[in-house]
């Protein structure tokens, strides 16, 4: 045994030596352009191999917010197992859980991590915590209730589109207008337009206030064009939904757009 290690120090030493001679031969700046490549071949196959490794764990969570009331949480039990709670259901705490969509086939299905956050104004931080790894938002509007609450509701998503992370990351957002099953319900475009002019006025009014006091990370729109929501640098697309009735395919189609299967 000591035999055997001893003849493999010898080797060793002697291609070390050979390696070195070798070495000194090249021209000094040979030499350093070989370095140069080998140096830049390794960052390349780690930037190259990093940008794998981040596509293959792309992030899986979609975020249900809005404000109390709005049938978010109604909307989390549709998608998970297609049933729903009668009346109003108020989330104190994120509901969250991480399953295929209940119409799908859980056979080689990717699961969605779903998270249906508290729309009280005094929980909304809460949002903040899951951004950062989130692939899209639906944000849940109540298409019923929805002139008494445009202003709450305009506000709280103005927030979320001038949010760093969801500008950066360029996060998709769904204005999904729920409860649209009722009669009386307004349309999608009714409110997307009247969200789209609440927003302007919070653009106008919050632009003339000092950079200093203003919270939001980034400001929306093209100056000097009213806004639309086509002016984000994210996407924003509207959709109707119901989900006491189950009528959710807008919003399963928008999550399978952002979550692949």
């Amino acid at each position: 045994m000591e035999k055997n290690l001893e003849d493999l120090r010898i080797v060793g030493e002697q291609w070390w030596n050979q390696g070195t001679e070798f070495v000194q031969q090249i021209p000094q700046d040979q030499l350093y352009a070989a370095v140069g490549v080998l140096l830049l071949t390794t960052i390349f196959l780690l930037f190259f191999f990093s940008i794998r490794l981040f596509r293959r764990t792309k992030a899986n969570t979609v975020l249900l917010s809005g404000l109390s009331g709005s049938g978010k949480t109604v909307l989390f039990y549709q998608l998970r197992d297609g049933s729903s709670h009668q009346g109003s259901v108020t989330s104190m705490e994120p509901n969250e859980g991480t399953f295929v969509l209940h119409t799908e086939n859980t056979n080689k299905t990717k699961p969605v991590h779903l998270v249906d956050v508290p729309g009280h104004s005094r929980l909304r931080s809460k949002l903040e915590e899951y951004l950062p790894r989130a692939a899209a938002i639906v944000f849940v509007v109540d298409a019923l209730e929805f002139l008494p609450n445009c202003r709450a509701a305009s506000e709280y998503l103005y927030d979320i589109l001038t949010n760093a992370s969801v500008v950066k990351n360029k996060i998709p957002v769904l204005l999904c207008c729920n409860k649209t099953d009722k009669i009386t319900a307004h349309t999608k475009e009714f409110i997307r337009k009247q969200m789209e002019k609440e927003i302007e006025k919070l653009r106008v009014s919050r632009s003339a206030v000092s950079t200093a006091d203003i919270a939001n990370d980034f400001t929306l729109g093209i100056e000097g064009e009213v806004f639309s929501f086509s002016h984000c640098l994210n996407k924003v697309t509207v959709a109707e939904a119901s989900g006491l009735t189950g009528e959710t395919e807008q919003v399963q189609e928008f999550i399978r757009e952002y979550v692949k299967p």
